[in-house]
């Protein structure tokens, strides 16, 4: 029998069409860039299957979409960052890199794999000051983008970026940032979130080496105060 024909753009359509909607279903996730260092907060009420982590000094991580996938690409990277840093120096693993290497790696997966990822990540690096602080985000197919001052990734995209771009400056603090993000996410999701359902990281710009340190649970509520 003959197989069936589908036009490329159609195919491309479908397997865009499929991974979106994986992606839409995820919890949001936002990335802020502020005076202190960057953030990382999303809703998570899991204490153990973490949407957000590190991956060398002072880079870090943040995927939605399907666990599995994310994790998978998490742990890569960490490998690829860790691999690099011993054979040549750490200041040579960049979140250029490490964003240029998951860009590749989900294009292929795209193209030529029978199922795509459903997963959009952000690779976050702090550096000295604001201004040199680095933002990419990946998108399933691997287009990579460089973001500005923030990212927001999963459900209600639009509508948590227009909130949070409303009343972003360069000059916010940890605790400013924290409550404008829990703002616009709540206010998105139209429910109040417990603290204990938020999971919460930070890049500490004034850190020596390894900048990643997740929020517990009690400087959350602080920081909301």
């Amino acid at each position: 029998m003959m197989p069936f024909y589908v036009p490329p753009e159609q195919l491309v359509k479908d397997r865009a069409d499929f991974a979106r909607k994986g992606v839409a279903r995820g919890r949001p996730i936002i990335v802020l860039r502020l005076l202190p260092g960057i953030l990382l907060i999303g809703e998570n009420s899991s204490p153990s299957l973490r949407k957000i982590g590190e991956v060398y000094d002072r880079i870090a991580f943040a995927g939605v979409g399907r666990f599995n996938e994310f994790e998978t690409l998490r742990v890569a990277g960490v490998r690829y960052a860790d691999l690099k840093g011993y054979t040549y120096a750490r200041r040579d693993v960049t979140g250029k890199g490490l964003a240029n290497a998951y860009s590749q790696t989900l294009g292929q997966i795209f193209g030529h794999e029978l199922k795509p990822y459903e997963v959009d990540i952000v690779v976050a690096e702090v550096g000295d000051d604001i201004g040199s602080d680095k933002l990419f985000r990946i998108l399933f197919d691997g287009t990579l983008r460089d973001a500005d001052s923030f990212a927001v990734l999963g459900a209600s995209e639009e509508s948590i970026a227009g909130n949070v771009g409303s009343s972003l400056r360069d000059d916010l603090s940890l605790e400013e940032g924290v409550r404008l993000a829990c703002a616009a996410i709540e206010q998105a999701e139209k429910r109040e979130i417990p603290a204990s359902d938020w999971e919460v990281a930070f890049l500490d710009r004034s850190s020596e080496r390894r900048a990643f340190r997740r929020l517990t649970v009690d400087e959350l509520a602080a920081a909301r105060e």
